[in-house]
């Protein structure tokens, strides 16, 4: 099977289950070379070696072009954080951490907890729901709302904006992602233009938690985000922040479901929750695979690569390397310590992990106290994308 594996040829079964493909790579092709020229990489070792190595290149503006055109998804994904490097990415992550700062996190979690008790005290009336529809989307949905000042009118839009846009960074996508995508950014932007115009009048108007003032007029060095700047990485914060809390609250809900042992050992020691999400997180990665490319010569796991080469990291892959993790295939709420890489790592590790991390806590945590019985009542539908893993719905009985 490794011979024949082809990061642009996936199949319906990789995307359901990649993980059995991570392991057969892992152990006999983990340095993988695709048929584009491209190499996949599953170890831990070599993971590392790519987050911290200063030949390791995570601009896109080349590579994005053939499969995103010239239209708004190129410039979005070309301007945010994630796809550059220093010096741009040094000055953007300083003005953007203005976000998540000790205070501000001080601030959400308050707000995070109103949100999950009245979303519990709804689903215990109901008694039967969508975990995703009616839950994990949500409570990011809210704090990322309240972050960027969004209207309440407005709110039920931001996950269809962020599905459609991170949709288009899969390895091969269709004309009509394409479209899709590149109307959510434009129709987003948009809409943020507006709320900074607003904001730039009213700089004390915003709401508890909200952080688009700090992002308009924080500065670095006598320097702030341009208008364009601003736009697409208040777009990026919806698409780090939404999707993938939503799918690590789903993603570790439905494992405690899966093993029933765990969640009583999480009902008997609730203390137990802060190593319980760093397990979801390593064990079923919301972000499944990452990218870099090189900007010199590089020997990586014993393969000397040449300048340009294009490096997929398979998050999903290391999180489960035995060299790294003892008994990696299983889900042990209490292991430590546990260096998963689920908000990659180096200078491009997640600028919201720690607030991820804190949604989590109290979303889990809370949800598995009120409904230690939870059931599914119908089959679970994932989310079939290579790149970013969770669920379209997972119907449930509480």
């Amino acid at each position: 099977m490794p011979a024949n594996f082809d990061i642009n040829a996936l199949d319906r079964a990789f995307l359901e289950d990649p993980f059995p493909t991570y392991r057969a790579l892992r152990e006999n092709d983990p340095v993988h070379l695709n048929a584009d020229g491209s190499y996949f990489l599953t170890r831990y070792a070599d993971l590392e070696l790519c987050y911290k190595h200063p030949a390791m290149s995570s601009d896109k503006k080349v590579d994005f072009k053939p499969n995103l055109g010239d239209g708004p998804l190129y410039l979005h994904h070309t301007t945010s954080l994630v796809f550059n490097d220093d010096p741009y990415h040094a000055r953007v992550r300083k003005l953007l951490a203005a976000a998540f700062t000790p205070r501000k996190l001080r601030e959400l979690e308050p707000v995070i907890q109103r949100t999950i008790d009245t979303l519990l005290d709804r689903l215990e009336k109901q008694g039967s729901f969508d975990l995703i529809d009616d839950f994990a989307l949500v409570l990011p949905t809210e704090i990322i709302a309240n972050m960027l000042g969004v209207h309440e009118e407005k709110r039920s839009l931001l996950r269809d904006y962020s599905v459609k846009i991170l949709a288009a960074l899969d390895p091969r996508i269709s004309q009509q992602t394409l479209d899709e995508g590149n109307a959510a950014v434009e129709e987003f932007g948009a809409y943020l233009e507006e709320l900074i115009a607003e904001r730039r009048q009213n700089p004390d108007a915003g709401g508890q938690g909200e952080v688009l003032a700090a992002l308009i007029f924080g500065e670095v060095d006598g320097e702030r985000l341009s208008l364009v700047e601003l736009v697409q990485n208040c777009i990026f914060l919806l698409n780090a922040g939404h999707e993938t809390t939503a799918n690590l609250t789903a993603n570790g809900i439905c494992l405690l479901m899966d093993y029933p042992d765990q969640r009583q050992r999480l009902l008997d020691d609730p203390g137990l929750i802060d190593t319980c999400i760093d397990e979801i997180l390593r064990f079923d990665s919301p972000v499944q695979l990452g990218n870099r490319k090189l900007t010199d010569e590089v020997e990586v796991g014993g393969v000397s690569m040449p300048r340009g080469t294009y490096l997929h990291l398979a998050i999903g892959g290391a999180n489960r390397d035995p060299a790294t993790f003892a008994d990696p295939e299983t889900f042990d709420i209490g292991r430590t310590p546990n260096r998963h890489f689920a908000f990659a790592g180096g200078k491009h590790i997640c600028l919201g992990a720690s607030l991820s991390k804190i949604e989590g806590r109290i979303a889990i945590g809370e949800f598995i106290r009120r409904f230690p019985d939870i059931h599914e009542n119908g089959p679970r539908q994932r989310l079939l994308r290579a790149r970013f893993r969770g669920y379209e719905h997972v119907p449930v009985t509480v």
